[in-house]
C-alpha cells in the first residue's frame, strides 16, 4: 500500500486502491523516468520533433535554466509585477478580458476559480472559443470603460484569439474608446501578436519552449493572476516546493501517479481517468487536466517512431453533484476506468452550521467523497485520492507542479514525446482548407461536393 504526504505543501497522495505495493516504486522504469527528468531539466532536447528543449520546470526555480537564462526568467516575474502594480495604480479595472484558447487560459482559470469569490473584483472574463454568440454574451456582461484586455497567444495566430481579439476591438470602436492603453500582450517575441502590441499598456514575452498546457507559472498565467490580486510569489514557491519534492524516487508523488496510471492501463491507456474533485473551487480541474494529459500523451507514434496510438482519455466533473450521473455506470458498469478524488479538508472560512443530526455540509461532502471510493471499491474498480489541507495559492502551485511532473514521468514510462501536438496542428490545417472553400463559395467558384457541403450551403443560408 503506497501514500505519500508533504506537511509543508498540506498535499497527499493515496494509491492505495489502485493495487500498488512499495514494492512497485522499485521499478527500474522510474529510476529511468527520474533520470529523463533530470536530463530536462538540465537542457536536453526533450521535444525532438521541433528540436527544442522543454523549461517550464525552470519558470519556478530559474536558477536550474541552462545559459543564464534564469536571469531573464526572473526578471519577467519582476515585470509582471511592476505591470500589475501599474494598472492597479492608474485604477479603473473592473473587467479583466482575458482573450486566450487552451493552454493560455486553462491554467489560470482554474487558479483563479480556486482563489478568488464570485463577486471578486476585477470580475474575470475569458474569451476562449470563436463563437460569436459566446462573445456577445461575455461583453454584453462588461464596462468595456473599465476594462483591461489581456491576448495571450505563442504564434499571435491562432483562429480563436485572432477572431476574439478582432471583436473586442471592434465593440471598443463602436464605443468610441481607445483600444491600445487598455490592452496587453503575452507573447513571444517577434511573432505576429508581439508586433501587432507595440504600442499597448505593455507586452510580456512567453518562451518557445514553454508548452501551452504547461505555461501557466510563466507571464501567461502570473500575469493575469497578478492583475487579480493573487499572491504570485507564493504560486511559484508552492510548485518550486512541489518540484523538490518530486526529484527523488523514494516518496516521490509525481511518479507515484504516473506509474498507477501506467499500471491501470496496462501501459496502453485500456483505463480512463475519471477527475472529481469534491470542492466547488477546483471545478475547472477535469478540464485542465484532461488538455494537460491527452494532449501531452495522445499520441500515434512513440519516440521510436512505432505506431502506438497511445493515450489517456480524462474526464470527469465535481463532487458531489456529479456522482449522481457519473457513478452509476462507474460501480455498474465496465472495468474501463479508475477513480481520481480530490479532496480538501479545510471546509470554508469560518464556522458554518450544523445541517442534520449534528453534522455540518463539509461533514456530508467529505461523506460522500469517501461512500463513492468504498462503493466503488466494493466493486472492484480503482481510484486514487489527492488531499489538500486547504486551497490556497502555495497549494495551488503544488498541485500544478505535481501534475505537470506527474505526465513528463508518465510519457516517459511510455516511450513517447510528451511536448508536442501533431494532431492539434492537424486540426488547424484542415480548418484553414474548409475557410478557403467558403471563400471560394461567396466568390462564386465551384466546390467539392462532398459531406461538408451540405452543412457549409445550410450554416450560409442560416446566416444570410
Amino acid at each position: 500500500m503506497v501514500i505519500v504526504r508533504n506537511e509543508g505543501l498540506g498535499l497527499s497522495v493515496d494509491t492505495r486502491r489502485m493495487g500498488l505495493v512499495l514494492k512497485d516504486m522499485e521499478d527500474p522504469a522510474l529510476e529511468e523516468a527520474l533520470t529523463a527528468m533530470q536530463a530536462v531539466e538540465a537542457g536536453a532536447v526533450a521535444n525532438p520533433d521541433e528540436g527544442r528543449r522543454v523549461g517550464h520546470y525552470w519558470l519556478r526555480t530559474p536558477h536550474l535554466a541552462p545559459d543564464g537564462m534564469g536571469v531573464g526568467i526572473e526578471a519577467v516575474v519582476d515585470e509582471v509585477e511592476a505591470v500589475a502594480a501599474s494598472i492597479r495604480v492608474t485604477g479603473g479595472v473592473d473587467h479583466l478580458l482575458l482573450v486566450g484558447i487552451g493552454g493560455s487560459v486553462l491554467g489560470t482559470e482554474l487558479v483563479a476559480r480556486a482563489l478568488l469569490s464570485v463577486d471578486h473584483q476585477p470580475r474575470l472574463h475569458v474569451l476562449d472559443n470563436t463563437d460569436p454568440d459566446g462573445i456577445d454574451q461575455q461583453l454584453a456582461c462588461v464596462n468595456l470603460a473599465r476594462s483591461l484586455v489581456l491576448v495571450i497567444s505563442k504564434s499571435g495566430a491562432t483562429m480563436e484569439v485572432c477572431n476574439a481579439l478582432e471583436e473586442v476591438q471592434a465593440a471598443f470602436a463602436e464605443e468610441g474608446l481607445a483600444f491600445p492603453a487598455r490592452a496587453v500582450a503575452v507573447s513571444v517575441q517577434g511573432s505576429a501578436l508581439w508586433n501587432r502590441a507595440e504600442g499597448w499598456h505593455a507586452r510580456l514575452p512567453i518562451w518557445p519552449w514553454v508548452g501551452g498546457r504547461f505555461s501557466v507559472t510563466s507571464a501567461v498565467g502570473l500575469l493575469p493572476l497578478a492583475l487579480l490580486g493573487v499572491d504570485i510569489r507564493s504560486f511559484l514557491g508552492g510548485a518550486a516546493a512541489c518540484d523538490e519534492w518530486t526529484r527523488q524516487v523514494q516518496g516521490n508523488p509525481a511518479l507515484l501517479l504516473a506509474l498507477a496510471w501506467h499500471r491501470a492501463g496496462n501501459g496502453k491507456g485500456d483505463r480512463a481517468m475519471v477527475v472529481m474533485p469534491y470542492k466547488d473551487r477546483l471545478s475547472v480541474l477535469p478540464r485542465y487536466l484532461q488538455q494537460v494529459v491527452m494532449e501531452s500523451v495522445g499520441k500515434r507514434c512513440n519516440l521510436a517512431g512505432e505506431t502506438v496510438h497511445q493515450g489517456l482519455t480524462v474526464y470527469g466533473n465535481k463532487g458531489s453533484t456529479d456522482q449522481h450521473s457519473l457513478v452509476q455506470q462507474l460501480r455498474g458498469g465496465p472495468d474501463d476506468f479508475f477513480a481520481t478524488f480530490v479532496a480538501v479538508l479545510k471546509d470554508r472560512e469560518g464556522e458554518g452550521p450544523v445541517v442534520a443530526d449534528g453534522v455540518t455540509s463539509g461533514d456530508c461532502l467529505l461523506a460522500m467523497l469517501l461512500g463513492t471510493r468504498r462503493a466503488l471499491s466494493e466493486a472492484n474498480h480503482r481510484s486514487l485520492t489527492l488531499v489538500l489541507d486547504t486551497v490556497d495559492a502555495r497549494t495551488m502551485g503544488a498541485l500544478v507542479a505535481l501534475l505537470e511532473r506527474a505526465v513528463g514521468f508518465y510519457g516517459t514510462l511510455l516511450g513517447l514525446n510528451a511536448y508536442h501536438q501533431p494532431g492539434v496542428e492537424a486540426g488547424k490545417q484542415a480548418a484553414d482548407d474548409v475557410l478557403e472553400r467558403i471563400r471560394r463559395m461567396r466568390r462564386g467558384d465551384d466546390i467539392p461536393d462532398d459531406d461538408d457541403t451540405e452543412l457549409l450551403l445550410a450554416h450560409e443560408e442560416a446566416n444570410s
